[in-house]
């Protein structure tokens, strides 16, 4: 007939418990935003911006490392026309290309 206190203490403080019981996962989805997702995001944005600046003439490396030259850009499509040979000339999708490599990091490539 009597409730217990122990009952009584629950319901008082029910609130309370549900906040301590969520509050690691609240902390752990925080931990995983600015150690995984924020940098993601951050080296994404890099890349695009990259890719929006290529130009004839520069070094890239596509994502199957080759490494080729920039001849056309086309802006009406997602193609990039690269020269990876002396006359010879792959289109690849912008997307592929990972890096462009500056003029100083080629000229330690080839010798």
């Amino acid at each position: 007939m009597f409730i217990s206190p122990a009952y009584a203490q629950d319901a008082a403080g029910g609130a309370g418990a549900i906040v301590m019981q969520l509050l690691p996962l609240i902390l752990i989805f925080v931990v995983f935003y600015f150690l995984l997702i924020r940098p993601q995001q951050k080296k994404m944005k890099e890349h695009k911006a990259m890719l929006g600046a290529l130009k004839r003439g520069d070094r890239v490396v596509t994502a199957g490392g080759i490494l080729g030259e920039v001849k056309l850009v086309k802006e009406t499509s997602d193609e990039v026309e690269v020269e990876i040979a002396n006359g010879v000339r792959v289109t690849v999708v912008r997307g592929t290309i990972s890096a462009v490599i500056r003029p100083e990091a080629a000229n330690d490539v080839k010798g």
